[in-house]
């Protein structure tokens, strides 16, 4: 596994929503002799604990999107280079926090398309159909007739959505009699059943998506580059005030800071920013500061760190404290919005 690990991930390198390989070494103090480690790059919260959070919530249309968009840019580009990933869930797709993206990692069943290796491939709950039967005629060491495809990983990708939407874990209803016979009913359900919180248009866009993906002839799904041309992609969501707490970023929101009253007199505006300046490096160089005066975003503080280890520790020290009489509350927030001036409106 590892030789195959190295050579696709070295194959793969460059792409934004893949872990970047930094180099290799060994480890001549592990218990069983001398192993051989991957040098990868340090990501941050996954899909798998995403989910956890979200209970039975489900998550926001705004990180479906985001994660579907950046899993199937990986997959586009992984695809066409030939490769299979065989083994997509939520516990393989985490964030980075630097970069502002989710990334796919663990590349350890992964295969050249054609060139099929190991007959056992992917998990438990996210296992394409060709990839089941496949597996059970290995057990009775039968020979499968059908190859699997690249088709395997959209179908992965399309359970890890519906997870995502429903916050249910799905294994046992994908294993389900009924599943096998009309798996879009459940989809439809599921996609009823959501509805009173989530706007029926977009929701309608991502029950299609997830549907072209989960067809169980691998020939009728979607590739990954014709599900980037869903529809679902061109709506503009915003973030929920739960993603800008799960989702570390270099750049620092504080709420609930200042009072109309120290944004309209200049002086103590002043003071104030210089007070925030001076507590916020302590916990490393901060690169800039707003404080915007008019609405969106009035009387809230942005703090753009250096890099994202320094706002993850400033976010776990700062709130709670009390500033000028009130309870700090601090979350991340996109640096691409930051840095382009946007800031959303509808954050709560």
């Amino acid at each position: 596994g590892f030789r195959k690990e190295r050579a696709a991930l070295e194959h793969l390198r460059g792409h934004r929503n893949i872990v970047t390989l930094y180099g290799v070494f060994t480890n001549h103090y592990s218990a069983n002799g001398p192993s051989r480690c991957l040098l990868l790059e340090l990501l941050d919260i996954s899909v798998s604990e995403l989910l956890l959070h979200s209970s039975n919530q489900g998550c926001s249309m705004w990180m479906i999107q985001h994660c579907a968009r950046d899993v199937l840019e990986a997959l586009a580009f992984l695809h066409h280079k030939g490769y299979v990933h065989a083994d997509l869930k939520p516990r393989n797709i985490l964030w980075s926090a630097e970069e502002e993206c989710f990334k796919l990692i663990d590349f350890g069943l992964s295969f050249k398309e054609g060139n099929q290796d190991v007959k056992y491939i992917q998990t438990d709950g996210y296992r394409a159909p060709e990839a089941e039967l496949q597996n059970c005629l290995a057990q009775a060491g039968l020979q499968s007739e059908t190859e699997c495809t690249s088709a395997v990983d959209l179908w992965s990708l399309g359970i890890v959505l519906l997870e995502m939407f429903s916050g249910m874990k799905l294994k046992h209803t994908v294993q389900s009699q009924e599943w096998k016979t009309n798996s879009s009913a459940i989809i439809d359900r599921i996609f009823a059943s959501e509805g009173v919180v989530n706007s029926a248009i977009p929701a309608y866009h991502l029950r299609d998506l997830i549907k072209s993906m989960l067809h169980c002839d691998q020939g009728k799904r979607a590739s990954a580059e014709k599900a980037l041309c869903s529809p679902f992609f061109s709506i503009p969501f915003a973030p929920h005030i739960e993603d800008l707490v799960m989702l570390p970023t270099p750049v620092l929101r504080l709420l609930n800071v200042l009072s109309d009253a120290s944004l309209q007199c200049e002086e103590e505006y002043e003071d104030i920013l210089e007070d925030i300046r001076e507590e916020c490096q302590k916990y490393g160089p901060v690169v800039s500061l707003l404080i915007p005066k008019e609405n969106p975003g009035k009387g809230q503080v942005f703090v753009e760190y250096a890099n994202a280890g320094d706002s993850k520790t400033a976010q776990k020290m700062l709130t709670g404290k009390i500033f000028d009489g009130k309870f700090v509350v601090a979350t991340f927030y996109p640096l691409s919005a930051y840095k382009r001036g946007y800031l959303y409106q509808n954050l709560l």
